[in-house]
């Protein structure tokens, strides 16, 4: 099995992501993405290295054991500390560095962690290189010694740097919205707030006290409850939720109403296509976006090509064809004019000054779109490898998809990042969502034990 997933390597802390893997992921790392002669032992010819973790306790050893490597391979490394996973982009493309490291398990819970690694310019890696770095663990190498070890340091400034670009990327100031911020005690907990209150804006910051256990526990992303009654509790213009490592942005109204990552493309679409800046009207999705995102957009003469589930497909797609929009329905969203990843920060400052100008709320400005009905069920503790060679599944969703024509859709495939299996189904109505959607659960759990 690949050790790579869809994001990186990840997996239970101590048990599958163990330190000496860690170690051993940073050296062949530095390996693959060291330009050629870095090894030579001068001062200036050695790599240099970005790295930075979340909030999870599991990261300070792991930070540790990453360090430890990169620096015996002969890689200088600047230690950033908490800061979300796309600083740790933007700090390898803003200094010239050769990679970067992120300690993060995403929006997964606690006991979990993960290694992402960024490539020169800041660009998460293909596939390609992923399977050199995996080819090359504990490959025999010489090791550097004397003054050619990796020196390693802790970068200050960098949190600072970072909320800078953030701000650079608006056009005004968004003074007079007031908003709450779920910060699912991760790595947005400091900046994200900071940054929303240096640009103008009233904050009410909840979930933003972090102590290496709680991240993403009840809240956050993939837990709006508490979101929700904060907003209408104490009357926000709309509520802002990162996860984990910051690198998705959901939203809600001043109603309490889901914003999702399909909502917030279609607005900002909408809104770059009359201010002239969506390039070759396109914005690009993924096969999980909405088929209600779909056909907003071509209401509008807007294209959406899609790719695989993934910010890095999507940025491939973008980079290949020159567009400056796209993302996922699960709130990556990534806007190239002015960054090379998803950004939940970059996303949510975008999306308010979207308000601002428009003048516009946020539950006006979603009547960009109407959701279809849409179910989606995770099926865990199956053989998600055996899904493509089953026959009586792909029949199953042969004869779901005849009933339900143009106007649903139906995506079976095996999650990049955890061990199950995700059905969705988009129908005209609820019920008809759901019931085909337990139907080829049904059969996932029966074909693939």
């Amino acid at each position: 099995m690949a050790l790579f997933g869809t994001d990186g390597v990840r997996g239970l802390a101590n048990r599958d992501l163990t330190a000496e893997l860690a170690l051993d992921l940073a050296v062949a790392a530095a390996h693959v993405l060291s330009e050629k002669g870095a090894f030579k032992g001068h001062e200036n010819s050695r790599p240099k290295a970005i790295v930075g973790q979340d909030s999870r306790a599991s990261g300070e050893f792991l930070e540790a054991a990453v360090v430890a490597g990169l620096a015996s391979a002969g890689v200088d490394v600047y230690r950033v500390g908490v800061l979300p996973t796309p600083a740790i982009a933007h700090l390898v493309a803003e200094g010239g560095a050769d990679l970067g490291v992120m300690l993060s398990a995403s929006h997964n819970a606690m006991p979990d962690n993960g290694i992402k690694f960024f490539a020169k310019g800041g660009g998460k890696l293909d596939d390609a290189l992923e399977a050199a770095i995996e080819a090359r663990l504990k490959e025999p190498w010489e090791r550097p010694v004397g003054a050619a070890v990796g020196r390693v340091t802790v970068d200050e400034s960098a949190q600072e740097r970072y909320i800078y670009h953030l701000l650079s990327s608006l056009s005004s100031s968004l003074e007079g919205l007031k908003i709450v911020v779920d910060c699912a005690n991760g790595a947005s907990s400091r900046v994200a707030p900071k940054t929303y209150l240096r640009a103008g804006v009233d904050v009410t910051a909840i979930h933003a006290t972090p102590n290496g256990l709680n991240i993403n526990e009840n809240c956050g992303s993939t837990h709006m409850e508490s979101l929700i009654a904060k907003v209408l509790e104490v009357g926000a213009d709309l509520g802002i939720a990162h996860d984990g490592d910051a690198d998705r942005c959901l939203a809600v109204d001043h109603e309490g109403n889901l914003i999702d990552g399909d909502f917030i493309m279609a607005i900002l679409a909408s809104t770059w296509k009359s201010e002239g800046r969506l390039s070759q009207d396109t914005v690009v999705g993924t096969v999980m976006s909405n088929l209600g995102f779909m056909k907003a957009m071509e209401s509008q003469g807007i294209k959406v090509p899609t790719t695989a589930v993934g910010d890095r497909y999507v940025l491939e797609k973008m980079i290949a064809e020159d567009y400056v929009l796209g993302g996922e329905q699960s709130g990556h969203v990534i806007m190239r004019d002015f960054a090379n990843t998803g950004d939940g920060i970059l996303t949510a400052l975008q999306l308010m000054q979207a308000v601002v100008s428009t003048g516009k709320s946020l539950k006006e400005l979603s009547q960009v779109m109407k959701r279809f009905p849409q179910s989606l069920i995770n099926v865990p503790d199956v053989k998600k490898e055996k899904l493509s060679s089953s026959a009586k599944i792909s029949g199953a969703i042969e004869a779901h998809e005849k009933e339900l024509g143009k106007s649903g859709r139906i995506l079976v495939r095996p999650s990049g990042t955890e061990a199950l299996v995700r059905v969705m189904v988009e129908a005209e109505s609820n019920d008809q969502a759901e019931k085909i959607a337990n139907d080829i659960a049904s059969l996932v759990r029966s074909e693939l034990q």
